[in-house]
Protein backbone atom coordinates (compact mmCIF):
# COMPACT_ATOMS: atom_id res chain seq x y z
CA UNK A 1 0.00 0.00 0.00
CA UNK A 2 1.43 3.38 -0.96
CA UNK A 3 0.66 6.24 1.42
CA UNK A 4 0.24 9.26 -0.78
CA UNK A 5 -1.72 11.64 1.42
CA UNK A 6 -0.68 13.41 4.59
CA UNK A 7 -3.57 11.88 6.52
CA UNK A 8 -2.48 8.41 5.50
CA UNK A 9 1.06 9.06 6.65
CA UNK A 10 -0.15 10.33 10.01
CA UNK A 11 -2.28 7.21 10.51
CA UNK A 12 0.70 5.00 9.63
CA UNK A 13 2.99 6.71 12.13
CA UNK A 14 0.28 6.52 14.81
CA UNK A 15 -0.23 2.81 14.12
CA UNK A 16 3.50 2.15 14.37
CA UNK A 17 3.76 4.03 17.67
CA UNK A 18 0.74 2.28 19.18
CA UNK A 19 2.02 -1.09 18.02
CA UNK A 20 5.31 -0.32 19.70
CA UNK A 21 3.60 0.53 22.99
CA UNK A 22 1.49 -2.63 22.88
CA UNK A 23 4.52 -4.76 22.09
CA UNK A 24 6.53 -3.02 24.81
CA UNK A 25 3.81 -3.79 27.33
CA UNK A 26 3.68 -7.41 26.26
CA UNK A 27 7.44 -7.66 26.69
CA UNK A 28 7.22 -6.28 30.20
CA UNK A 29 4.53 -8.79 31.15
CA UNK A 30 6.28 -11.89 29.85
CA UNK A 31 9.97 -11.04 30.07
CA UNK A 32 12.16 -13.92 31.11
CA UNK A 33 15.64 -14.06 32.47
CA UNK A 34 17.05 -16.15 29.62
CA UNK A 35 16.73 -13.57 26.86
CA UNK A 36 13.45 -14.96 25.58
CA UNK A 37 10.08 -13.26 25.22
CA UNK A 38 7.85 -11.39 22.76
CA UNK A 39 9.38 -9.53 19.81
CA UNK A 40 8.63 -6.92 17.22
CA UNK A 41 9.85 -7.31 13.64
CA UNK A 42 10.15 -4.10 11.63
CA UNK A 43 10.14 -4.27 7.85
CA UNK A 44 9.31 -2.21 4.81
CA UNK A 45 5.76 -2.66 3.55
CA UNK A 46 4.99 -6.28 2.59
CA UNK A 47 3.39 -5.69 -0.80
CA UNK A 48 2.59 -9.37 -1.43
CA UNK A 49 1.30 -10.17 2.06
CA UNK A 50 3.50 -13.24 2.41
CA UNK A 51 5.23 -12.43 5.70
CA UNK A 52 2.24 -12.43 8.05
CA UNK A 53 1.41 -16.13 7.43
CA UNK A 54 5.06 -17.09 7.93
CA UNK A 55 5.11 -15.36 11.31
CA UNK A 56 1.81 -17.01 12.27
CA UNK A 57 3.64 -20.33 11.96
CA UNK A 58 6.26 -19.13 14.44
CA UNK A 59 3.66 -17.72 16.83
CA UNK A 60 1.73 -21.01 16.94
CA UNK A 61 4.82 -22.95 18.02
CA UNK A 62 6.40 -20.24 20.20
CA UNK A 63 3.53 -18.88 22.35
CA UNK A 64 5.93 -17.21 24.79
CA UNK A 65 7.92 -15.52 22.01
CA UNK A 66 5.19 -14.15 19.79
CA UNK A 67 6.20 -11.71 17.06
CA UNK A 68 4.35 -8.50 16.27
CA UNK A 69 4.93 -7.41 12.67
CA UNK A 70 5.45 -3.66 12.19
CA UNK A 71 5.18 -2.64 8.53
CA UNK A 72 6.87 0.65 7.70
CA UNK A 73 6.41 2.50 4.36
CA UNK A 74 7.41 0.58 1.24
CA UNK A 75 9.78 3.43 0.32
CA UNK A 76 13.31 2.38 1.31
CA UNK A 77 14.26 5.93 2.28
CA UNK A 78 11.25 6.33 4.59
CA UNK A 79 11.76 2.90 6.13
CA UNK A 80 15.41 3.66 6.86
CA UNK A 81 14.49 7.02 8.38
CA UNK A 82 11.92 5.49 10.76
CA UNK A 83 14.29 2.71 11.77
CA UNK A 84 17.12 5.17 12.38
CA UNK A 85 14.88 7.40 14.52
CA UNK A 86 13.86 4.45 16.66
CA UNK A 87 17.39 3.11 17.02
CA UNK A 88 18.85 6.50 17.95
CA UNK A 89 16.24 6.82 20.71
CA UNK A 90 17.16 3.47 22.24
CA UNK A 91 16.36 2.11 25.67
CA UNK A 92 12.77 1.70 26.75
CA UNK A 93 11.60 3.95 23.92
CA UNK A 94 12.81 1.48 21.27
CA UNK A 95 9.95 -0.31 19.51
CA UNK A 96 11.90 -2.71 17.30
CA UNK A 97 13.76 -5.92 18.18
CA UNK A 98 14.44 -7.53 14.79
CA UNK A 99 15.04 -5.39 11.72
CA UNK A 100 14.62 -6.44 8.10
CA UNK A 101 17.17 -4.06 6.54
CA UNK A 102 18.37 -3.43 3.01
CA UNK A 103 21.71 -5.16 2.46
CA UNK A 104 23.56 -1.88 2.00
CA UNK A 105 22.45 -0.55 5.40
CA UNK A 106 24.37 -3.19 7.36
CA UNK A 107 27.72 -1.28 7.57
CA UNK A 108 25.98 1.98 8.50
CA UNK A 109 23.83 0.42 11.23
CA UNK A 110 26.78 -1.59 12.58
CA UNK A 111 29.17 1.38 12.67
CA UNK A 112 26.53 3.45 14.48
CA UNK A 113 26.14 0.74 17.14
CA UNK A 114 22.45 0.26 16.30
CA UNK A 115 22.65 -3.50 15.72
CA UNK A 116 24.57 -6.11 17.67
CA UNK A 117 27.15 -8.64 16.43
CA UNK A 118 25.80 -12.16 16.02
CA UNK A 119 27.49 -15.53 16.66
CA UNK A 120 28.12 -17.21 13.32
CA UNK A 121 27.60 -20.71 14.72
CA UNK A 122 23.91 -20.06 15.39
CA UNK A 123 23.04 -19.71 11.73
CA UNK A 124 23.37 -22.02 8.68
CA UNK A 125 25.68 -19.66 6.77
CA UNK A 126 27.34 -22.56 4.97
CA UNK A 127 24.07 -23.39 3.20
CA UNK A 128 23.71 -19.89 1.73
CA UNK A 129 24.90 -18.66 -1.65
CA UNK A 130 28.42 -17.47 -0.70
CA UNK A 131 28.29 -13.82 -1.89
CA UNK A 132 25.24 -12.99 0.20
CA UNK A 133 27.08 -13.58 3.49
CA UNK A 134 29.47 -10.72 2.72
CA UNK A 135 26.56 -8.26 2.73
CA UNK A 136 25.90 -9.11 6.38
CA UNK A 137 29.40 -8.44 7.70
CA UNK A 138 31.24 -5.32 8.81
CA UNK A 139 34.73 -4.94 10.24
CA UNK A 140 35.19 -8.71 10.17
CA UNK A 141 32.09 -9.45 12.25
CA UNK A 142 28.65 -10.83 11.43
CA UNK A 143 26.08 -8.12 12.17
CA UNK A 144 23.08 -9.59 10.33
CA UNK A 145 21.90 -12.76 8.60
CA UNK A 146 20.97 -12.81 4.90
CA UNK A 147 17.23 -13.24 4.43
CA UNK A 148 16.51 -12.65 0.73
CA UNK A 149 18.91 -11.89 -2.08
CA UNK A 150 18.66 -10.39 -5.53
CA UNK A 151 20.75 -9.74 -8.60
CA UNK A 152 20.17 -7.82 -11.78
CA UNK A 153 19.23 -9.71 -14.95
CA UNK A 154 19.08 -8.70 -18.60
CA UNK A 155 15.55 -9.33 -19.84
CA UNK A 156 15.12 -9.54 -23.60
CA UNK A 157 12.47 -10.16 -26.24
CA UNK A 158 13.26 -13.72 -27.22
CA UNK A 159 10.70 -13.63 -30.05
CA UNK A 160 12.44 -10.67 -31.70
CA UNK A 161 15.94 -12.10 -31.36
CA UNK A 162 14.75 -15.48 -32.63
CA UNK A 163 13.20 -13.85 -35.70
CA UNK A 164 16.52 -12.13 -36.40
CA UNK A 165 18.56 -15.28 -35.73
CA UNK A 166 20.59 -13.50 -33.02
CA UNK A 167 21.44 -15.02 -29.60
CA UNK A 168 20.97 -12.95 -26.44
CA UNK A 169 23.95 -10.64 -25.86
CA UNK A 170 26.86 -11.67 -23.69
CA UNK A 171 28.91 -8.49 -24.20
CA UNK A 172 28.26 -4.76 -24.29
CA UNK A 173 29.20 -4.68 -27.98
CA UNK A 174 26.59 -7.33 -28.83
CA UNK A 175 23.93 -5.54 -26.79
CA UNK A 176 24.79 -2.18 -28.38
CA UNK A 177 24.71 -3.62 -31.90
CA UNK A 178 21.29 -5.21 -31.41
CA UNK A 179 19.90 -2.15 -29.65
CA UNK A 180 21.04 0.05 -32.56
CA UNK A 181 19.99 -2.17 -35.47
CA UNK A 182 17.36 -4.70 -34.44
CA UNK A 183 15.26 -2.63 -32.03
CA UNK A 184 14.35 0.11 -34.57
CA UNK A 185 13.30 -2.50 -37.15
CA UNK A 186 10.67 -3.72 -34.70
CA UNK A 187 9.58 -0.29 -33.47
CA UNK A 188 11.30 -0.77 -30.11
CA UNK A 189 13.62 1.24 -27.90
CA UNK A 190 16.96 -0.49 -27.46
CA UNK A 191 17.98 -0.74 -23.82
CA UNK A 192 17.00 0.72 -20.45
CA UNK A 193 17.86 0.37 -16.82
CA UNK A 194 16.99 2.51 -13.81
CA UNK A 195 18.63 5.84 -14.61
CA UNK A 196 16.66 8.38 -12.59
CA UNK A 197 18.95 9.91 -9.91
CA UNK A 198 17.97 7.69 -6.96
CA UNK A 199 19.34 4.48 -5.47
CA UNK A 200 18.63 2.57 -8.67
CA UNK A 201 21.11 4.72 -10.59
CA UNK A 202 23.77 3.98 -7.97
CA UNK A 203 23.14 0.29 -8.61
CA UNK A 204 23.27 0.64 -12.41
CA UNK A 205 26.45 2.73 -12.21
CA UNK A 206 28.15 0.30 -9.84
CA UNK A 207 27.28 -2.61 -12.13
CA UNK A 208 28.93 -1.10 -15.20
CA UNK A 209 32.02 -0.13 -13.18
CA UNK A 210 32.25 -3.61 -11.63
CA UNK A 211 31.63 -5.31 -14.98
CA UNK A 212 34.58 -3.43 -16.48
CA UNK A 213 36.80 -4.65 -13.63
CA UNK A 214 36.71 -1.56 -11.43
CA UNK A 215 35.59 -0.68 -7.92
CA UNK A 216 34.25 2.44 -6.22
CA UNK A 217 35.40 2.12 -2.59
CA UNK A 218 37.84 -0.18 -0.83
CA UNK A 219 38.61 -1.09 2.78
CA UNK A 220 34.94 -0.78 3.77
CA UNK A 221 34.69 2.83 2.71
CA UNK A 222 38.04 4.06 3.95
CA UNK A 223 39.68 4.24 0.51
CA UNK A 224 38.32 5.69 -2.74
CA UNK A 225 39.20 3.48 -5.73
CA UNK A 226 36.90 4.82 -8.46
CA UNK A 227 39.53 6.76 -10.44
CA UNK A 228 40.28 4.05 -13.00
CA UNK A 229 40.03 3.23 -16.67
CA UNK A 230 37.35 0.65 -15.77
CA UNK A 231 35.13 3.33 -14.24
CA UNK A 232 35.59 5.56 -17.28
CA UNK A 233 34.73 2.65 -19.57
CA UNK A 234 31.62 1.67 -17.59
CA UNK A 235 30.16 5.15 -17.23
CA UNK A 236 31.13 5.83 -20.84
CA UNK A 237 29.07 2.82 -21.98
CA UNK A 238 25.89 4.26 -20.46
CA UNK A 239 26.63 7.86 -21.52
CA UNK A 240 27.29 6.76 -25.10
CA UNK A 241 23.99 4.87 -25.18
CA UNK A 242 22.02 7.97 -24.20
CA UNK A 243 23.99 10.20 -26.57
CA UNK A 244 23.52 7.84 -29.52
CA UNK A 245 19.89 7.07 -28.74
CA UNK A 246 19.91 3.31 -28.25
CA UNK A 247 19.21 4.14 -24.60
CA UNK A 248 16.11 6.37 -24.88
CA UNK A 249 16.25 9.68 -23.01
CA UNK A 250 13.01 8.74 -21.28
CA UNK A 251 15.04 6.05 -19.46
CA UNK A 252 16.61 8.91 -17.47
CA UNK A 253 13.24 9.08 -15.65
CA UNK A 254 12.92 5.32 -15.03
CA UNK A 255 12.90 3.59 -11.67
CA UNK A 256 12.20 -0.14 -11.34
CA UNK A 257 8.47 0.10 -11.94
CA UNK A 258 8.60 2.51 -14.87
CA UNK A 259 11.25 0.46 -16.66
CA UNK A 260 9.36 -2.79 -15.98
CA UNK A 261 6.19 -1.29 -17.39
CA UNK A 262 7.98 -0.10 -20.54
CA UNK A 263 9.25 -3.62 -21.18
CA UNK A 264 5.95 -5.24 -20.22
CA UNK A 265 4.09 -2.93 -22.60
CA UNK A 266 6.29 -4.08 -25.48
CA UNK A 267 8.37 -0.91 -25.86
CA UNK A 268 11.86 -2.27 -25.12
CA UNK A 269 14.15 -4.87 -26.63
CA UNK A 270 16.42 -5.12 -23.57
CA UNK A 271 15.89 -4.26 -19.89
CA UNK A 272 18.15 -4.41 -16.87
CA UNK A 273 15.97 -5.14 -13.81
CA UNK A 274 15.49 -7.47 -10.83
CA UNK A 275 13.83 -10.89 -11.25
CA UNK A 276 10.42 -9.60 -10.17
CA UNK A 277 10.25 -7.81 -13.54
CA UNK A 278 10.54 -11.18 -15.29
CA UNK A 279 7.59 -12.46 -13.26
CA UNK A 280 5.49 -9.41 -14.11
CA UNK A 281 6.38 -9.43 -17.81
CA UNK A 282 5.56 -13.13 -18.06
CA UNK A 283 2.22 -12.93 -16.25
CA UNK A 284 -1.18 -13.12 -17.96
CA UNK A 285 -2.16 -9.70 -19.23
CA UNK A 286 1.37 -8.68 -20.13
CA UNK A 287 1.80 -7.82 -23.80
CA UNK A 288 5.04 -9.81 -23.88
CA UNK A 289 3.93 -12.88 -21.91
CA UNK A 290 5.64 -15.93 -23.37
CA UNK A 291 8.16 -13.77 -25.22
CA UNK A 292 10.58 -13.00 -22.37
CA UNK A 293 14.06 -14.40 -21.86
CA UNK A 294 16.64 -13.64 -19.17
CA UNK A 295 20.45 -13.86 -19.12
CA UNK A 296 23.15 -12.49 -16.83
CA UNK A 297 24.08 -8.87 -17.36
CA UNK A 298 26.67 -8.47 -20.13
CA UNK A 299 30.09 -6.89 -19.68
CA UNK A 300 32.88 -5.67 -21.95
CA UNK A 301 34.20 -9.14 -22.81
CA UNK A 302 31.55 -11.54 -21.49
CA UNK A 303 29.07 -11.80 -18.63
CA UNK A 304 29.27 -8.80 -16.35
CA UNK A 305 28.80 -8.27 -12.63
CA UNK A 306 25.53 -7.48 -10.93
CA UNK A 307 25.13 -5.63 -7.68
CA UNK A 308 23.67 -7.76 -4.90
CA UNK A 309 20.23 -6.72 -3.73
CA UNK A 310 18.03 -8.16 -1.03
CA UNK A 311 17.72 -7.74 2.71
CA UNK A 312 19.30 -8.94 5.93
CA UNK A 313 17.84 -9.63 9.36
CA UNK A 314 19.54 -7.84 12.26
CA UNK A 315 18.99 -7.64 16.01
CA UNK A 316 18.61 -4.19 17.52
CA UNK A 317 21.17 -3.25 20.15
CA UNK A 318 18.18 -2.42 22.35
CA UNK A 319 16.35 -5.74 21.87
CA UNK A 320 14.88 -6.95 25.17
CA UNK A 321 15.00 -10.62 24.22
CA UNK A 322 18.08 -11.16 22.04
CA UNK A 323 17.97 -14.95 22.29
CA UNK A 324 14.41 -15.02 20.94
CA UNK A 325 15.48 -12.58 18.24
CA UNK A 326 18.27 -14.90 17.13
CA UNK A 327 15.92 -17.89 17.21
CA UNK A 328 13.41 -16.05 15.03
CA UNK A 329 16.14 -15.24 12.49
CA UNK A 330 17.19 -18.88 12.39
CA UNK A 331 13.55 -19.83 11.76
CA UNK A 332 13.13 -17.32 8.92
CA UNK A 333 16.31 -18.55 7.23
CA UNK A 334 15.46 -22.25 7.58
CA UNK A 335 15.04 -24.27 4.40
CA UNK A 336 11.30 -24.76 4.89
CA UNK A 337 10.58 -21.06 5.43
CA UNK A 338 12.96 -19.91 2.69
CA UNK A 339 11.01 -22.09 0.26
CA UNK A 340 7.84 -20.22 1.24
CA UNK A 341 9.60 -16.87 0.89
CA UNK A 342 10.04 -17.74 -2.80
CA UNK A 343 6.66 -19.40 -3.40
CA UNK A 344 4.49 -16.93 -1.49
CA UNK A 345 6.53 -13.76 -1.79
CA UNK A 346 8.33 -14.32 -5.13
CA UNK A 347 11.50 -13.19 -3.35
CA UNK A 348 14.83 -14.88 -4.19
CA UNK A 349 15.93 -17.06 -1.26
CA UNK A 350 19.46 -17.19 0.17
CA UNK A 351 19.54 -21.00 0.45
CA UNK A 352 21.70 -22.40 -2.37
CA UNK A 353 19.93 -25.77 -2.72
CA UNK A 354 16.58 -24.16 -3.60
CA UNK A 355 18.06 -22.91 -6.88
CA UNK A 356 18.50 -26.52 -8.01
CA UNK A 357 15.05 -27.77 -7.01
CA UNK A 358 13.26 -29.04 -10.18
CA UNK A 359 9.81 -28.10 -8.90
CA UNK A 360 10.85 -24.55 -8.09
CA UNK A 361 12.64 -24.16 -11.42
CA UNK A 362 9.46 -25.23 -13.22
CA UNK A 363 7.54 -22.49 -11.39
CA UNK A 364 10.33 -19.89 -11.60
CA UNK A 365 12.31 -20.57 -14.81
CA UNK A 366 14.77 -17.75 -14.18
CA UNK A 367 16.23 -19.41 -11.04
CA UNK A 368 19.31 -21.00 -12.73
CA UNK A 369 20.17 -17.67 -14.39
CA UNK A 370 19.61 -15.81 -11.14
CA UNK A 371 21.87 -18.23 -9.29
CA UNK A 372 24.62 -17.62 -11.84
CA UNK A 373 24.17 -13.86 -11.46
CA UNK A 374 24.18 -13.94 -7.65
CA UNK A 375 27.35 -16.06 -7.55
CA UNK A 376 29.11 -13.51 -9.76
CA UNK A 377 27.62 -10.46 -8.00
CA UNK A 378 29.25 -7.94 -5.68
CA UNK A 379 27.87 -5.75 -2.88
CA UNK A 380 27.34 -2.04 -3.29
CA UNK A 381 30.22 0.06 -1.93
CA UNK A 382 30.53 -0.65 1.77
CA UNK A 383 30.61 2.47 3.91
CA UNK A 384 29.21 3.66 7.25
CA UNK A 385 28.24 6.80 5.26
CA UNK A 386 26.58 4.88 2.47
CA UNK A 387 23.65 7.28 2.11
CA UNK A 388 26.09 10.11 1.29
CA UNK A 389 28.13 7.87 -1.03
CA UNK A 390 25.01 6.95 -2.97
CA UNK A 391 23.89 10.57 -3.33
CA UNK A 392 27.29 11.50 -4.78
CA UNK A 393 27.21 8.63 -7.29
CA UNK A 394 23.66 9.46 -8.38
CA UNK A 395 24.36 13.15 -8.96
CA UNK A 396 27.67 12.75 -10.76
CA UNK A 397 26.64 9.87 -13.03
CA UNK A 398 23.34 11.51 -13.93
CA UNK A 399 25.23 14.62 -15.03
CA UNK A 400 27.40 12.43 -17.27
CA UNK A 401 24.33 10.73 -18.78
CA UNK A 402 22.62 14.04 -19.54
CA UNK A 403 25.73 15.46 -21.20
CA UNK A 404 26.71 17.86 -18.42
CA UNK A 405 30.22 16.48 -18.33
CA UNK A 406 32.29 13.74 -19.92
CA UNK A 407 32.77 10.28 -18.39
CA UNK A 408 36.40 11.23 -17.72
CA UNK A 409 35.35 14.36 -15.85
CA UNK A 410 32.68 12.37 -13.99
CA UNK A 411 35.24 9.88 -12.68
CA UNK A 412 37.56 12.66 -11.50
CA UNK A 413 34.64 14.35 -9.76
CA UNK A 414 33.54 11.08 -8.18
CA UNK A 415 37.03 10.54 -6.76
CA UNK A 416 37.10 14.07 -5.35
CA UNK A 417 33.63 14.10 -3.82
CA UNK A 418 33.78 10.56 -2.45
CA UNK A 419 37.10 11.41 -0.78
CA UNK A 420 35.38 14.31 0.96
CA UNK A 421 32.53 12.07 2.13
CA UNK A 422 34.93 9.39 3.41
CA UNK A 423 36.94 11.73 5.64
Amino acid sequence: MRWTHAAGRCLLVLAVVLTGYVASGARAETASGDGRGPLTLATAGDLTGYLGPLLEGWNRTHPGEKVTLVELPDSADETRAQMATDLRGGGERSRFDVLNIDVNWTPEFAAAGWIRPLPRERFPLGTFLPPVVDTATYDGKLYAVPYVTNAGLLLYRKDVLAEEGVPPPRTWAELERAAKTIAPKHGLDGYAGQLLPYEGLTVNAAEVVYSAGGTILGDEGERVTVDSQAAREGIGFLARGVREGWIPRRALTYKEEESKQAFQDGRLLFLRNWPYAYVGASAPGSRVAGKVGAVPLPGPDGPGTSVLGGSNLAVSSHARHPDSAARLIAYLTSERVQRQVLIRGALPPVRADLYEDPGLIAAFPYLPTLRESVLAAAPRPKSPRYDQVSLVVQAVVHDALTGRGTPEAAVRRLARELSAVSR
